[in-house]
């Protein structure tokens, strides 16, 4: 097997707590070395040596929301699509949503997901599961055996389970097979018609508004219980400051809780709404000001676990409309990384704890091989150049969608390599 040596580097692995300059030594598929004590272990005997001149070297992005149109709309995002913006961005595994035509609700579907992503992605592909059968909140599905087919969490994507009944018993049922259930939380009545923040600047554009307590509300309810069951919860994608509190109050409770958010959440506010712009119609939408720096700080103190792209391909013909009448979402895979840096660059959030929420956090939640540089560790890793300019334009991306909010958008930090599993898989 060859071996590669990054030497030169800034090595950062959250899993170890080290942010040194150092090395890194690949052999194959795995790493065996990783730290300032791999520069003492010279170059083994033809080993290829990269000198990353002082270039960040960290573990690869672990994404834990994505949204893929494979099955039932290839149009917009196929699993190898989405594998190859995943790689360009530095992400080197992603959690796909059961929001498929068909819903990934049986094992047969599971496993064409994990066939379909062994055969065509370049990255590795956790496939999720459905609560319920076909997202309709009613019937549970099969968790034992969606497990064992390979399923990493249970998750109703972008649905809301609005029985609490069916809630208790789906948390009871999960703990029992050592599974997570991920849940994204807004109350269908609260919400109702509305497409964007409740507040001032909706009625100013005459937008129906979707209130805080419409995510809320659920999610306490979630919380509690998730308390009652003892089983593992995560909030999938929070927004305001209303659900950071109610994390917190959980964890300190003692429940079994974590919490994820969207890179969208933690860079934009309501205001990027603006000329009703269309590609920043999002769910949960767009927040105001305050709550914005609420999910910052709640990263920075470790309420909010993971930060996720929730990426969700949406095309022209569902995009080019009407802000009321526009689908909601935006990709997210190419720009998770620079966007997320602009918290380092501005001082908001350390950068051992922006890795950590972006690739050994998440995958510690869903139980995943990658997220560390530890010896023996899977060779899933990312050389960024964290100071390098660049410029978000839609001819430059990857996905088969071209919904960003970031279109236009300048960052800095950029990913020089990706490997995956000791190949490479992109180089910049």
């Amino acid at each position: 097997m060859s071996v590669t040596v990054f030497d030169q580097a800034r090595v950062l692995d959250p899993s170890r707590g080290i942010d040194e300059h150092g090395a890194v030594i690949v052999d194959g598929r795995r790493i065996i070395a990783a730290g300032a004590a791999a520069l003492n272990q010279g170059h083994p005997d033809g080993a290829k040596v990269v000198n990353c001149a002082g270039k960040a070297i960290m573990p690869g992005l672990v994404d834990g929301q994505v949204f893929v149109g494979e099955p039932g709309a290839e149009h917009r995002e196929t699993i190898a699509s989405a594998s190859r913006a995943a790689a360009a961005g530095g992400v080197t595994s992603i959690v796909m949503m059961p929001d498929t035509a068909p819903v990934i609700d049986d094992v047969a579907l599971v496993e064409f997901v994990s066939r379909t992503a062994r055969e065509t992605a370049d990255i590795n592909v956790f496939p999720s599961a459905s609560i319920t059968k076909g997202l309709l909140g009613a019937e549970l599905t099969e968790f034992g055996l969606l497990r064992d087919a390979g399923a990493v969490s249970l998750t109703e994507g972008r649905r809301t389970i609005a029985n609490a009944l069916i809630m208790r018993r789906a948390l009871t049922y999960a703990r029992d097979f050592g599974m997570v259930i991920s849940h994204e939380t807004q109350d269908p009545d609260l919400a109702s018609s509305g497409v964007m923040n409740e507040g001032l600047l909706a009625s100013w554009l005459g937008l129906s508004g979707i209130p805080r307590e419409a995510e809320a509300i659920p999610l306490e309810r979630d919380l509690m219980l998730a308390r009652l069951t003892g089983a593992r919860y995560h909030a999938a994608k929070i927004s305001t400051k209303m659900s950071a509190d109610a994390i917190a109050r959980a964890k300190a409770n003692g429940a079994n809780v974590t919490a994820g958010v969207a890179i969208n959440h933690l860079s934009l506010n309501e205001n990027d709404v603006g000329e009703y712009r269309t590609f920043f119609r999002l769910s949960p939408p767009l927040r105001a000001e305050e709550d914005r720096l609420a999910m910052i700080e709640a990263l920075k103190d470790g309420t909010v676990d993971i930060v996720v792209s929730s990426h969700d391909p949406q095309d022209v013909d569902t995009k080019r409309l009407p802000f009321a009448d526009a689908a909601a979402g935006a990709i997210g895979l190419e720009t998770l990384l620079g966007a997320a840096l602009r918290l380092y660059h501005n001082g908001e959030v350390p950068l051992l704890r922006l890795v950590e929420a972006l690739s050994t956090a998440p995958a510690r939640l869903f139980g995943l091989p990658g997220g560390t540089m530890k010896p023996g560790a899977p060779a899933d890793l990312i050389l960024v150049d964290l100071d390098a300019p660049w410029l978000v334009r839609e001819a430059d991306i990857r996905s088969l969608s071209k919904n960003t909010c970031f279109e236009g958008a300048r960052m800095q930090g950029r990913v020089l390599q990706t490997m995956v599993a000791g190949r490479t898989v992109f180089s910049g």
